[in-house]
């Protein structure tokens, strides 16, 4: 990595000043901040607990030649007073990590785009499918990512996505463990968004997750994936969708066993400028993926999302899950209040029942303040499996995201 630096500093400086400056008019400097403090009384170790993390993204994206467009960004995320405390500059810097590194080839055939490389993939409000950087998450600042290729075609009506590669993600020995790109493991994925009209949107979808080094012995399979359909619905100020997703894991492609796992997730809004009422229904039978990135709740959802556990992780045959909440928005201010209602899927054990008020405060377009508390009240599915405390919790975070 040093030799590669100074070899990019000798050639900037020996390049014609007037070429730097046309070649600096094509680039772009892209990235972002992310701290959080959060504060538990009790947490699952039945322990008070409290703690701050943070992660840089910075890296640059930059016109190569007409149509193609590169993009690098590195990766450093750590605690507070981690264990690195007084270290040297090298110390840090042997903890930067690659997240991205990818050209992007535009009007391929007159009608695709190609993005190559390491790259992030997803929706990063996807239950099912996301690789990327997390927010607001305490204890999930990683930023998983993908080495492979990604073939979209895109239209008016119409975006289908082709998408194969290895997965880059973190071992679970903590965040400064570098990151592994699971040679065992290809993901191969299909996704098509129609907009079927002004108000109502589409989307099907399907990923294969094939182990070419499975062990039949060990009763593993060839192949894990999840395949699934939404639908939005958005008249005017209103939005409602629901998703249906089907989780396999098989020798043979299509072939499913006859207890696979599945999710239903509503959701609805009314956006009234000022305040938006909102209601959320999530429905798991088992854990149909591990790279969704949805987390409720700061007491319950944040705390899986730390431990890298899917959110139908909450007990182990699932969850069922109900929410309400609003949004005020008051000048720079949006403030969230809402409740939750956390149950074993069969509903056979007593809720887990929580209230969040949140704030976050927008400085300006890339400057954000957010602050939250939470409170639970543990049913009998933590109290029974002893993974919370018995007592009730209360959750405190404090967080800044710059993005630049």
């Amino acid at each position: 990595m040093k030799k590669l630096l100074g070899l990019l500093l000798a050639m900037t400086m020996a390049w014609p000043v007037t070429a730097s400056a046309e070649v600096l008019k094509n680039v772009d400097l892209k990235g972002e901040i992310q701290t959080i403090a959060s504060d538990a009384r009790h947490d699952k170790n039945k322990a008070y607990q409290s703690g701050t993390n943070f992660r840089v993204l910075a890296g640059l994206s930059a016109d190569l030649v007409e149509d193609v467009r590169a993009n690098v960004l590195f990766q450093y995320n750590d605690a507070w007073l981690s264990g690195t405390e007084g270290n040297t500059v090298q110390n840090y810097w042997d903890e930067v990590r690659l997240a991205e590194a990818n050209v992007v080839l535009s009007n391929l055939f007159c009608c695709l785009e190609a993005t190559v490389g390491r790259q992030f993939y997803g929706d990063e409000d996807s239950a099912v499918m996301y690789l990327g950087p997390n927010h607001y998450f305490f204890g999930m600042n990683k930023a998983p990512s993908l080495d492979g290729a990604k073939l979209v075609y895109s239209d008016d009506f119409k975006t289908f996505t082709m998408l194969a590669g290895k997965l880059v993600t973190y071992a679970t020995g903590g965040t400064s463990t570098p990151p592994t790109v699971d040679d065992n493991w290809t993901v191969y994925g299909l996704d098509l968004k129609l907009n079927l009209t002004d108000t109502l949107t589409a989307q099907v979808y399907g990923y294969d997750f094939m182990n070419s080094k499975y062990d039949a012995v060990r009763d593993e399979k060839r192949h894990n994936g999840f395949y699934g359909a939404k639908a939005t619905f958005a008249p005017e100020a209103a939005t409602l969708s629901a998703e249906y997703a089907r989780g396999y894991e098989a020798n043979r492609l299509f072939r499913e066993g006859n207890d696979s796992p599945y999710m239903v997730k509503v959701d609805a809004a009314l956006n009234m400028d000022v305040i938006t009422p909102r209601a959320a229904f999530y429905y798991a039978k088992g854990k149909v993926s591990p790279f969704g990135n949805y987390y409720p709740g700061l007491a319950i959802g944040h705390v899986l999302a730390g431990d890298d556990a899917p959110f139908a992780g909450y007990s182990g045959d699932g969850v069922r899950m109900f929410n309400v909440g609003v949004d005020y928005v008051w000048n720079k201010f949006v403030f969230s209040l809402d409740g939750f209602s956390f149950q074993d899927r069969t509903a056979k054990d007593s809720s887990t029942w929580e209230a969040d008020l949140v704030a976050k405060y927008n400085h300006n377009d890339y400057v954000q303040l957010f602050a939250g508390i939470g409170y639970a009240k543990y049913g009998t599915v933590h109290k029974s499996a002893a993974v919370m405390d018995t007592k009730d919790n209360t959750v405190g975070q404090l967080g800044m995201l710059i993005k630049f």
